[in-house]
């Protein structure tokens, strides 16, 4: 192991030396260049290791033509991001996967459209390869911004709305989410629950639209007054739950969008006096480890590889990076399943 802690830094002469190679052989296999004979450049590399040497990041960006930076985009408000931990899971998945590939995360907000000319300039200025984004509102100019960029892109979530034109444009990565919904609602049929109501989510969010969907795959002839709006949070999930209390369809099964909301509407069941699952069984998705065992009783819950999918995001912006760029076919996007975990709220 090379003593780093004095003395000046290894140069690439000092490399090419101990290798018996030229400067510029050591130059294009430290920075990723083509053109160099495997004998002589396992020579380099044992060189490198040996004395230490960490490449300029400057030279390999000239050879490469790539900054070793991939933009990750989360269109939320900042203290939504730091008080859901789904956004934690995804973003430690992306960048365990990051560091697989050498490249750094650069974590933007975008908050609302004030936003978007600073991440415009930022993704058009040549300082990442590519972007990550995820959360995306239906609403939300972001995705075109995005794409308008010129970067590589690929979303987290399966795309709608009119910024982010066709699903097959980009690829994405998403979950099973009406599948997923479908097993939850025939989870609590099979108890014998006969009022099942939903908590959606933000019906801007394909994601929550597609868990709507599923739960009227199940049960196309609900009562409408057995679906509350939600939005992805604990407070969110406890007004939906008073306001189905307080209805004339009053459930005996709930199915929220995510385990967050299930959180909020467990607390509100329990200030009511209901007991769960015996008055009410209750079902959410997600399975985020830190709410759905934490809750009182642990949830029953819809499982999704958050962190997973957040490595699959990497892998497939890899591809599109080593296929050609933006112009280059897209690689397919990716469905991941999902599956219910059993636990004492239903």
């Amino acid at each position: 192991m090379p003593d780093r802690s004095s003395g000046p830094r290894p140069t690439l002469e000092a490399v090419a030396a101990r290798a018996g190679v030229s400067r510029a052989t050591v130059s294009r296999v430290v920075n990723g260049g083509a053109g160099v004979r495997a004998p002589l450049a396992d020579r380099v590399r044992e060189a490198v290791a040996e004395l230490g040497y960490i490449p300029n990041q400057a030279a390999r960006s000239l050879v490469t033509r790539r900054s070793g930076a991939v933009a990750v985009i989360i269109a939320e408000p900042e203290f939504r991001v730091f008080s859901d931990p789904f956004f934690e899971r995804q973003v430690r998945g992306i960048s365990r996967e990051l560091v697989v590939h050498d490249s750094q995360l650069v974590l933007l907000w975008a908050e609302g459209p004030d936003d978007h000319d600073r991440i415009a300039r930022y993704l058009g200025g040549g300082h990442v390869d590519g972007a990550l984004a995820f959360s995306l509102h239906e609403s939300d100019e972001l995705p075109s911004v995005v794409l308008a960029s010129g970067v590589p892109a690929v979303f987290g979530g399966r795309p709608g709305g009119p910024g982010a034109g066709s699903e097959h444009a980009v690829p994405y990565v998403d979950c099973d989410n009406r599948g997923g919904a479908r097993a939850a609602v025939r989870h609590l049929v099979g108890l014998g629950r006969s009022r099942i109501a939903h908590i959606a989510g933000p019906r801007d969010q394909t994601s929550a639209l597609d868990r709507l969907h599923g739960y009227r795959d199940v049960l196309p002839d609900a009562d409408p007054g057995l679906t509350a709006q939600g939005d992805f949070t604990a407070r969110g999930g406890e007004r939906a739950m008073a306001g189905l209390l307080d209805g004339d369809a009053v459930p005996d099964a709930v199915f929220a969008a995510n385990d967050l909301m299930a959180s909020g509407a467990l607390r509100l069941l329990r200030e009511r006096g209901l007991r769960v699952p015996h008055d009410v069984a209750l079902v959410g998705f997600d399975d985020m480890a830190p709410v759905a065992e934490a809750t009182d009783p642990p949830l029953t819950t819809v499982r999704q590889d958050i962190e997973g999918n957040g490595r699959l995001m990497v892998r497939l912006l890899m591809e599109l990076l080593d296929g050609g760029g933006p112009e280059a076919a897209p690689p397919a996007s990716l469905i991941t399943p999902t599956r219910l975990i059993r636990r004492a709220s239903a």
